[in-house]
């Protein structure tokens, strides 16, 4: 990926960030579909001295691409659309998932909640060619007014029990009625089996495992409400 080929916004942003964080672009393909996600390469500018080990709220989990977001990528490309679909991706940190779905034609929006990651966000999109993505800095504990949206995408998004309850009025107030939700985790992550408790009272839960290599489905449970989907990858 040669940054001079970045629109001037875009190629202004890498350069600032550039001056902080040692950072490279890395291919990302999901099918037909070619992106170029940004990433730091040394983890310890970042975490300026914390232990992640010893408060994993410390660890900035969006400068990784995890087996989720991969496996929510791949979803996502060979996911039907018919006419304009809009897509939300929360704590969407480098924004494969989103990404993958706006070069598969949905209409994208990306959040997180720190200017600094939808910069990232903002040069990924425009590396990799895409242009039908927007982007909106979204707070769980002080979620702003947004528009409703057909469907609601994460990976690897649960990993603090405190903001359950945030995170379910956020999907209140920016899910059409009829959208869906679609969640990819590891399922060994323990914070998973207590929020789908939480959210099978307003939601349908369809349930399944998928490996990452073969992407194989091995199981579907379902129960009432309004339609979840989630992804656990091994």
């Amino acid at each position: 990926m040669d940054p001079q080929t970045l629109p001037d916004y875009e190629r202004t942003l890498l350069e600032s960030i550039k001056k902080q964080y040692a950072v490279a672009f890395e291919p990302f393909q999901v099918r037909e579909h070619k992106l170029q996600l940004l990433k730091i390469t040394d983890l310890e500018q970042i975490l300026g001295g914390k232990d992640p080990l010893k408060d994993v709220s410390s660890f900035p989990f969006w400068i990784r691409l995890w087996e989720a977001a991969i496996v929510l990528s791949e979803y996502m490309a060979g996911l039907p659309r018919d006419g304009e679909v809009t897509v939300l991706e929360l704590g969407a940190g480098l924004g494969a998932p989103g990404l993958t779905a706006a070069a598969a034609g949905f209409s994208v929006t990306l959040s997180d909640y720190e200017s600094l990651i939808l910069d990232f966000e903002r040069i990924n999109a425009a590396a990799s060619k895409l242009e039908n993505v927007d982007f909106a800095l979204l707070d769980w504990l002080d979620p702003p007014e947004m528009e409703k949206f057909d469907l609601i995408i994460g990976a690897e998004i649960l990993f603090r029990e405190d903001f359950f309850e945030p995170l379910l009025n956020v999907l209140r107030k920016t899910l059409k009625p009829k959208g869906v939700v679609y969640l990819a985790h590891d399922i060994k992550r323990r914070s998973l089996e207590p929020f789908l408790k939480l959210a099978e009272k307003e939601y349908r839960i369809a349930a399944s495992q998928r490996k990452l290599k073969s992407l194989e489905e091995d199981g579907l449970v379902s129960v009432s409400g309004k339609t979840m989907v989630v992804y656990g990858t091994r």
